[in-house]
């Protein structure tokens, strides 16, 4: 089964959950590190979730993969918080970003750079508006790798 399916059969199962639960799902990663897969559920809260919440999401979904056995190979199953540098995968991530410190790279230079780090001032239509210092760059939606929140120090 390929790694997109899994992802696929795995947020089919443990979405009524975390919606019924107030609960949101920020990514589902199945990778192989080493030896060992890893399947990793990333879950947040507003007000940010907690350690006995991951672990009630993590028995409820070992249970629904342990009936239904979607997986072929062994497996670690992890359930966590997405951290401080939560990444913004979706349209919807990137807007409740608005005002937050945000790391963004791109697939191509824009102003010169594929690496923009400042405050996320808009995400209007398809751009993103990032400060950095007093300078502004507008960043193409499409034209952009990964974003994630960051870490001010």
């Amino acid at each position: 089964m390929s790694t997109s399916k899994i992802k696929t059969v795995v947020e089919e199962m443990v979405r009524p959950f975390l919606d019924e639960n107030g609960f949101e799902l920020v990514d589902i990663e199945y990778v192989k590190e080493g030896s060992n897969y890893f399947l990793r559920v990333f879950v947040d809260k507003e007000g940010n979730i907690d350690i006995d919440e991951c672990g009630r999401i993590s028995e409820y979904l070992s249970e629904k993969l342990d009936q239904n056995d979607p997986i072929p190979d062994a497996y670690f199953l992890e359930v966590s918080s997405p951290g401080a540098e939560r990444p913004l995968k979706k349209p919807e991530d990137v807007r409740k970003a608005v005002g937050k410190h945000v790391y963004v790279t791109t697939y191509e230079p824009i102003d010169g750079s594929k690496e923009f780090e400042g405050k996320l001032l808009a995400f209007e239509g398809d751009e993103m508006v990032v400060e950095i210092g007093k300078k502004k760059h507008t960043l193409p939606y499409a034209k952009v790798a990964s974003a994630r929140l960051a870490i001010v120090f």
